[in-house]
């Protein structure tokens, strides 16, 4: 290992003020991408109804946006290294600025996924440039610690306040001729336009590097994501399973093209993705970790804020302030991980906050609400001739719901800081942008694979127990209309689906931190240390 002990000096008064500036646009333009991952969660029933999207169809508003952010953050790394950071990052938050404004607008289903898909496409630009900004305009020690708390916190805190935002926009009556789902993705605008528009004062550009671009590399490696994800989706929909000819070529078809993507990364010059970069064996564990941890976070997200809306029958504003202490358990979280990690090794720190999200999870997993005829045809909606009484009315949010959302808050909040430091600890100058940009890979395609996975499971166990309440609710009341007893089965087989997604989340996260425990062994006294040298590889 280099011994590259040196520590940045402190920073003068006025560097200082420019440093706290920097830290706010970078913060901006994190919570600005984050929030877009989660803002349209809660609006996800509006938006369907609105566009005619049908129900298996409205995960791809999410994991379209994390798949294309997953699939291009290689790209965008490997843009940011030849071109400039600063250049990169303002080209990418001025294209999301743009595609948001064109999801606002969005007249039918393709127009809407074509923008995330855009959206996914800018914020792959914008967020491995802000993360190399981070390691290249912070000295190392207390300023880039910070740094990378924000950073980190703005992981959480800006999908939680997505959540807010999109239950208190979505719940507004139109404005100016627009319905209030519309507005969560014309919010984001301004915040896109204000971090372009300053950028420039407040980061230097950085040394541009010779290479060439990855062409084959982005198109296979964006396009096997894409197919995997696209037959993961399919195979949940009870209509087809994982037997169903278009499932099956389409995972074939996605295994073929990451293998392709593989060989051209081993062959080319100048690859997306470096292997490298994965010759640290701290690194590694890092980056494998950062694919699974989101999944829980994408998870909890997803399949909760559907659970309150549809069983326990929150508001959309109800709802996204019931993710409130999510943000503020997350700050804290952050802020003590940032502090932990100049005393702690990252193995201690990541190890606990992985069991903690398994926690979590498995805590989810044991809601239950009724599941007799008489429950579930109370539950029809007036509009329908029922009498609109939830199903999860008798859901205590105090004791089933509120303590897991603030223990996977503190779970995310010790993995996110430690991890995203090993991530990029110790790597080249010329390489602080593509490894960035595979941190940040691995925490949307693992997001995307992992609701993708978790989606497919849920649907899988909603649409067995559907297929038993259907008889039984039609027993109860055999004048029933065929569209008032769907919807019905769906609602009362939903939990079924949730818990068991969560109850599969919970797994994967004691794998993470089975990793953890296994291959971190980073000292907390190295993550203080500059880059290595040229040539030196860190293990």
């Amino acid at each position: 290992m280099a011994d590259t002990a040196a520590v940045a000096s402190e920073v003068t008064p006025a560097e200082h003020k420019r440093l706290r500036m920097a830290l706010v646009l970078i913060s901006l333009a994190q919570l600005m991408v984050v929030l877009d991952s989660t803002i349209a969660n809660i609006a996800l029933p509006f938006i369907g109804a609105d566009l005619d999207i049908e129900q298996a169809n409205l995960s791809w508003i999410v994991t379209g946006y994390a798949l294309t952010f997953g699939g291009f953050l290689l790209l965008g790394g490997r843009l940011a290294d030849l071109f400039g950071r600063r250049r990169i990052f303002i080209t990418g938050v001025l294209v999301f600025a743009v595609a948001s404004l064109i999801g606002g607008f969005a007249q039918n289903e393709v127009m809407l996924l074509g923008a995330r898909g855009f959206q996914g496409l800018g914020a792959a630009m914008a967020s491995p440039a802000a993360l190399a900004l981070i390691t290249t305009t912070f000295p190392a020690g207390k300023e880039r610690n910070r740094a990378f708390a924000v950073y980190a916190a703005m992981a959480g805190v800006g999908a939680a306040v997505g959540l807010i935002l999109g239950g208190w926009l979505t719940g507004l009556d139109p404005m100016l001729g627009l319905e209030g789902w519309r507005y969560t993705f014309l919010i984001v605008v301004p915040i896109g336009i204000t971090a372009a528009l300053m950028a420039p004062r407040y980061f230097e550009e950085s040394e541009r590097h010779s290479g060439e671009l990855d062409i084959p590399g982005a198109i296979t490696g964006t396009g096997g994501l894409l197919a995997i994800v696209y037959g993961l989706s399919r195979a949940g929909d009870s209509r087809y399973g994982f037997d169903d000819g278009t499932t099956i070529l389409s995972l074939v078809v996605g295994l073929l093209l990451l293998g392709i993507f593989l060989l051209i990364e081993s062959r080319v010059q100048h690859p997306l993705m470096p292997f490298r970069i994965f010759l640290s064996k701290n690194r590694a564990a890092a980056f494998a970790v950062m694919m699974i941890v989101p999944a829980a976070m994408f998870a909890m997200f997803f399949f909760l804020s559907l659970f309150i809306q549809l069983v326990v029958g929150y508001s959309p504003l109800h709802t996204g302030v019931a993710f409130l202490p999510f943000s503020v358990a997350m700050i804290f979280s952050a802020i003590t991980a940032s502090k932990l990690i100049g005393h702690v090794d990252p193995r201690y720190l990541s190890g606990i906050g992985t069991l903690l999200s398994a926690t979590a999870l498995y805590g989810f997993s044991r809601i239950t609400v009724p599941e007799d005829p008489g429950s579930i045809l109370a539950a029809l909606p007036t509009a329908m001739g029922g009498q609109g009484i939830s199903l999860g009315g008798d859901v205590n949010y105090w004791t089933q719901i509120l303590p897991f959302i603030v223990l996977m808050a503190f779970g995310m909040g010790l993995n996110f800081v430690p991890l995203t430091l090993v991530a990029v600890h110790h790597l080249r100058v010329q390489d602080t942008g593509i490894g960035s940009g595979v941190l940040n890979t691995m925490q949307q395609v693992g997001g995307a694979l992992g609701l993708a996975t978790l989606s497919t499971v849920s649907l899988h166990f909603a649409g067995d127990r559907a297929a038993e309440l259907t008889p039984s609710i039609a027993a109860a009341a055999p004048d029933l209309p065929p569209e008032a007893l769907g919807f019905l089965a769906n609602i009362g087989s939903f939990t079924e689906g949730a818990t068991m997604a969560f109850f599969v989340g919970s797994i994967m996260m004691i794998a993470a931190s089975a990793i953890v425990w296994l291959f971190l062994d980073v000292k907390h006294e190295e993550l203080a240390t500059e880059a290595a040298p040229e040539g030196v590889v860190v293990h």
